[in-house]
């Protein structure tokens, strides 16, 4: 039992962050805060604001917004102070390897790579999906047995159906990203930062010019009453609601697994979390407000809502019977997805190469191109199994782990900060968690409550994966684990010295 909760020193972590240069560090903090800004914004935004208010929250979707973002802000105060202190690739898996014990580090890194790939795998279908609205819009059409899931029933212009095989455009997608971070990680992070520009200047356009057509009766009732089911309005439709829309916000944490690549991580890393996090917050209460102001909550269960709501708000000249600001909100979220799916693949890849690192993985995982100084084995290996569910999966096949992933990760983490101000106080904190006793479990708290919130489908999915993890770990990272081989070292260095 005591293998289960062997644990990395931190002193030899740090040391390993500052005399490991197999990873490039060229990120400083407006990079990190484009990579968090990049993640953040995308498939919350400008989807899941008219689901959820349509199906969960009505106009108090802001409030499920507000709900989500509390929680976010606990486990980002703790992650910007794990960060700091312990600047690696790895991110929470690393962090509970620290603190709570490998077997915890496992469970931690396992769930990472399903949140990662899920994540990638749900929003290049979300991508594809506004690729093919925005040609459509121009007068280009993409055949229709090349844009959706396999099998999927397409319906063509003239009203006839055909089956799809698979789809094209989701391929792409990964396809170039996964080429980017093969190449090198600045030149994936300028990528970003010319994506998030452009996005944020789309969100912004749409919030100054859309005001002007909030009606203020769309926002009564506020909280609609409860159809008598949990989850569908009411108090338990705003909780369900924040569980669903938590998705938003997932992206924050995935600054944290370039903690390697940043060039000054312990001022750099906490800046760029909190910001990219605050900043992502109040855009999402304003957008979700106007939204829900502009068009009655019933009316934006629909893909693209935000452009829906430009049409309604009139904003912008009309081309070929869609709006001009309808196109550029097309526009902003294929640039949106696209940053969200490179940060996602980038911290998936981070993950793999942590664990590897460790000797949880096989080694050939962590090898570093010698040219590039990408971890490009588990970027290639990710970018193929996510090109493959992507094509052939429904975008409601691949989201449902999301969330519930992401939370998991976050309770442990608030956790792990606190055992680790308990157990090793003397370690210099370039940046402190303020009032640890209060934000760690309510960071702790928040999150459970919306695990809670999530189906019992979504908790079953996640058991099956954690049960497959348990096999995997058992069967061969126990055994192969770095740490496993170092005890085993030092029992025969005793050996040998109690025999002479």
């Amino acid at each position: 039992m005591k293998r289960l909760f062997r644990r990395h020193d931190v002193s030899k972590l740090q040391s390993q962050a500052n005399n490991d240069v197999r990873l490039r560090r060229v990120l400083g903090p407006v990079n990190l805060t484009a990579l968090g800004v990049g993640a953040i914004i995308g498939t919350g935004i400008f989807v899941l604001t008219g689901t959820v208010a349509a199906q969960n929250s009505g106009p108090a979707v802001v409030l499920s917004f507000v709900f989500a973002g509390i929680a976010s802000v606990f486990a980002a105060l703790c992650y910007s102070e794990f960060a700091a202190l312990v600047p690696v690739a790895g991110s929470a898996y690393t962090y509970a390897y620290a603190t709570l014990g490998e077997i915890f580090a496992w469970i931690i890194g396992w769930d990472l790579i399903l949140e990662y790939a899920v994540g990638a795998i749900t929003v290049a279908i979300g991508w594809s999906g506004y690729v093919v609205s925005f040609f459509n819009s121009i007068g280009i059409h993409i055949p229709a047995e090349l844009s959706a899931a396999t099998g999927t029933l397409v319906r063509l212009p003239d009203g006839m159906q055909v089956h799809a095989l698979f789809n094209l455009p989701a391929v792409v997608i990964v396809f170039v990203v996964t080429t980017l971070l093969v190449v090198g990680i600045k030149h994936s992070a300028l990528f970003n930062n010319a994506i998030v520009i452009v996005k944020l200047a789309v969100v912004l356009a749409f919030i100054a010019t859309a005001a002007h057509a909030v009606n203020p009766a769309n926002w009564h009732p506020f909280i609609p009453a409860n159809t008598g089911h949990f989850g569908h309005f009411g108090w338990s439709g705003v909780l369900a609601g924040s569980g669903v829309v938590f998705f938003a916000y997932i992206g924050f944490d995935a600054v944290s697994t370039a903690a390697q690549e940043s060039r000054n991580p312990k001022r750099d890393m906490p800046i760029a979390i909190i910001s990219s996090l605050v900043v992502c917050t109040v855009l999402y209460i304003v957008v979700s407000a106007i939204a829900t102001g502009v068009l009655p909550y019933g009316e934006l269960d629909v893909p693209d809502p935000i452009a829906k709501v430009a049409d309604h708000a009139g904003l912008g000249l009309m081309v070929g019977g869609v709006s001009a600001m309808s196109l550029m909100i097309k526009l902003g979220a294929i640039a949106g997805l696209s940053s969200v799916i490179l940060v996602m693949l980038l911290g998936q890849s981070r993950v793999f190469y942590a664990m590897a690192r460790d000797g949880l993985l096989p080694p050939f995982v962590s090898r570093v191109h010698p040219r590039f100084k990408t971890p490009w084995i588990t970027s290639i290996i990710t970018g193929v199994a996510v090109c493959f569910f992507a094509a052939v999966l429904s975008i409601r096949e691949a989201g449902s782990l999301c969330s519930i992933g992401t939370l998991l990760a976050f309770v442990i983490v608030c956790a792990s900060v606190l055992v680790l101000r308990v157990r090793e106080p003397h370690h210099v904190r370039t940046f402190r968690t303020p009032a640890i006793w209060f934000v760690a479990p309510a960071g702790v708290v928040s999150s459970l409550l919306l695990m809670a919130g999530l189906p019992w489908e979504t908790w079953a999915r996640l058991i099956i994966w954690f049960l497959i993890g348990m096999v995997v770990y058992f069967g061969y990272s126990h055994r192969h684990s770095k740490l496993h081989a170092g005890c085993l070292a030092q029992g025969e260095a005793r050996d040998e010295s109690a025999d002479a």
